[in-house]
């Protein structure tokens, strides 16, 4: 664990977003950007991201050669037609890749395909109603295929009856493992988890118990309200899931835990990256973990969240910018 927990820190903030939204009306980004995930595919970096124009999600991309400086290439995955499950959002969060924390993140395809998972809410709005999670396949990672729901809410009073959110998928010995977060009703006041369901043909998927990997701690903890958005990577004997938390006063930070099986995990209790002062990119939220290494230093992105300055156009409903940045060892 003490070994692991150095080879994850990331202490040194950029302390600047790489990517915004582009403030653009009609852009499919034009109040905000989320969920970063990182990979790379023929000797450049790509980073998939989530964009918001009041209607709901669709999901972009961007490119880099140094994990600094980005160029958005425009949207990838849009909404889909009237009645269908992508109608209002189409949240891509995770492309099958290389497993190593310290490897090159490369795309990976499963039969001449590269596999996505993304996630819809059925409502327009911002994170509106009891999302699904799905699959979508693409042979160039620009244009997707988008499959059916593979993953629905829970029943009733199940720690994810209310609602899907973010997954990850990787593959290891022949089997499929989908990290998600949930929560526990689509009321104010629910309660964010992770847990895991497998599969070994991409189709057909079991989830793993009736209780999640990643259960909120206890009263006073960082993690007692939220347990979320999984990324999960492997270093040596060890697996490692990042996550983000959020604490009873309402302040989201990232943290880890580590499990030699995918199955059993031990949180690190250890603040990864923190919520920066007042005035700082990420003073109201620092979370949404996608994290990738370059030259031998691992770059740990997330979601910054602050205030918006007076005047400016085009920010969220809640008066926030919110948009990427990155730390790193």
């Amino acid at each position: 664990m003490t070994d692991i927990r150095s080879r994850i820190r990331t202490p040194h903030k950029h302390n600047a977003l790489v990517l915004e939204p582009s403030w653009q009306p009609g852009e499919f980004d034009s109040h905000f950007v989320d969920c970063p995930f990182l990979f790379s595919d023929a000797g450049r970096y790509y980073m998939t991201f989530v964009g918001y124009d009041t209607i709901g999600y669709r999901t972009g991309l961007a490119g880099s050669s140094d994990l600094v400086h980005w160029t958005k290439e425009g949207l990838i995955l849009d909404r889909g037609p009237a009645g269908s499950v992508t109608q209002y959002n189409a949240a891509l969060t995770c492309i099958l890749r290389d497993n190593a924390l310290y490897g090159p993140g490369q795309a990976r395809k499963i039969d001449g395909r590269y596999v996505g998972a993304y996630h819809a809410y059925p409502n327009p709005g911002c994170e509106n109603g009891p999302a699904v999670i799905g699959l979508c396949f693409s042979e160039d990672l620009r244009h997707w295929t988008v499959g059916e729901p593979v993953l629905r809410p829970g029943p009733v009073g199940a720690w994810d009856g209310g609602g899907l959110y973010k997954a990850w998928i990787l593959e290891h010995a022949g089997v499929f493992y989908l990290f998600y977060n949930a929560k526990d009703r689509d009321e104010g006041g629910w309660r964010e988890q992770t847990g895991l369901a497998t599969s070994k043909d991409l189709v057909h998927w079991t989830r793993h118990g009736d209780r999640p990997l990643i259960p909120n701690g206890p009263a006073g903890s960082i993690d007692e309200i939220f347990a979320s958005d999984p990324c999960v990577l492997h270093d040596g004997a060890d697996w490692v899931m990042f996550y983000y938390t959020l604490d009873a006063q309402c302040v989201t930070r990232e943290t880890a835990a580590i499990s030699r099986d995918l199955l059993t995990w031990t949180k690190i209790d250890e603040v990864l990256i923190d919520v920066g002062p007042v005035g700082h990119i990420d003073s109201r939220y620092a979370h949404k973990p996608g994290v990738i290494a370059h030259a031998g230093r691992l770059h740990h992105f997330y979601t910054a969240v602050a205030p918006c300055p007076d005047g400016k156009v085009g920010a969220i409903e809640t008066g926030e910018i919110r948009g990427i940045s990155f730390a790193r060892s």
